[in-house]
């Protein structure tokens, strides 16, 4: 039986009582040193979820609830996607990088220098419906040894990128910010939402209409409880966000609506199972989840 603890929902705006679920979070694995980077892939039915620390991807197996260890080295691996192919795209700290796991086992490299110079250390990554790949850049992975190599940036700053699906080409998509972090896309694509861990808020930026390019970037949200790390939105819009006490939901209005408390700090989560109303949390030392009232956004394409 697996190991559970209670999950606490606290209603801030009474839309949130439309979302509920079970009252145990489970706990699908714990003893890492700081998980991150959750990525579901339905045709497997199973998770892959960082240990940055530790330099290893794990992988959990939904049918048999085994976790086992599927790259170690990980080049530091931080956040993660599945693309429209089924492919793995991940953020390397360690060798400052973009790459994507082929079908066939096999690692591409999508980005790994900007005008000739290295990335910092590529943090958390999406895939857009006309397969664009946009990341962002922060420096977390080149301030020390823990999570990387200590180093120096090369560019000397920290931006959000997007690479051509075409050409490959990398093209910088947002150039104002400290530490950008998690970002997801809303979905219709049209928008693109985007944290800033050091600044602590989450800006909101409009796609170009040849979704090249972002415009706009107001604050969208302040996080109040440590800072927010990463997010992904629901069906019906909302936005669930990585803070220290859980996750924030907040409704496409900008309200929190409330919070599903954690006993970790959060670094990030996404959506999966097989109705796609599971969240899978990873917290600290543990990876976590619920089942809920409401799915994972879906996108085009």
């Amino acid at each position: 039986m697996r190991e559970t603890t209670t999950a606490k929902f606290e209603v801030l705006d009474e839309r949130f009582r439309r979302v509920h679920g079970d009252r145990q979070l489970e706990v699908l694995h714990t003893g890492c040193r700081w998980t991150e980077g959750p990525a579901y892939f339905p045709a497997g039915r199973y998770l892959m979820f960082s240990d940055i620390p530790n330099d290893r991807l794990l992988r959990w197996d939904e049918t048999t609830g085994a976790v086992g260890v599927f790259r170690q080295p990980s080049r530091f691996a931080n956040g993660h996607t599945v693309d429209r192919r089924g492919r793995l795209v991940s953020c390397e700290h360690g060798s400052r990088q973009v790459t994507r796991t082929e079908l066939d086992g096999s690692v591409t490299v999508l980005a790994d220098r900007y005008q000739g110079k290295r990335l910092n250390s590529p943090n958390d990554v999406v895939e857009r419906a006309d397969g664009s790949i946009w990341f962002t850049d922060p420096a977390y992975g080149i301030d020390s040894d823990y999570e990387g190599h200590q180093a120096d940036s090369e560019i000397g700053a920290c931006h959000v990128y997007r690479i051509d699906p075409g050409s490959g080409a990398l093209r910088i998509v947002a150039g104002d910010f400290n530490r950008p972090n998690g970002l997801a896309f809303t979905p219709d694509e049209r928008s693109l939402y985007i944290c800033d861990s050091e600044d602590r808020h989450i800006r909101l930026f409009t796609v170009t209409d040849d979704g090249t390019g972002l415009t706009g970037g107001d604050i969208f949200a302040r996080c109040e409880a440590g800072t927010f790390d990463g997010i992904r939105l629901d069906s019906g819009g909302r936005l669930w966000a990585a803070a220290g006490d859980g996750l924030h939901c907040f409704d496409p209005d900008g309200t929190l609506l409330g919070k599903l408390h954690v006993p970790e700090i959060v670094a990030n989560l996404t959506f999966g199972g097989p109705q796609r109303n599971q969240i899978f949390i990873c917290a600290t030392s543990s990876v976590y989840s619920i089942r809920v009232t409401v799915r994972g956004a879906r996108y085009p394409g």
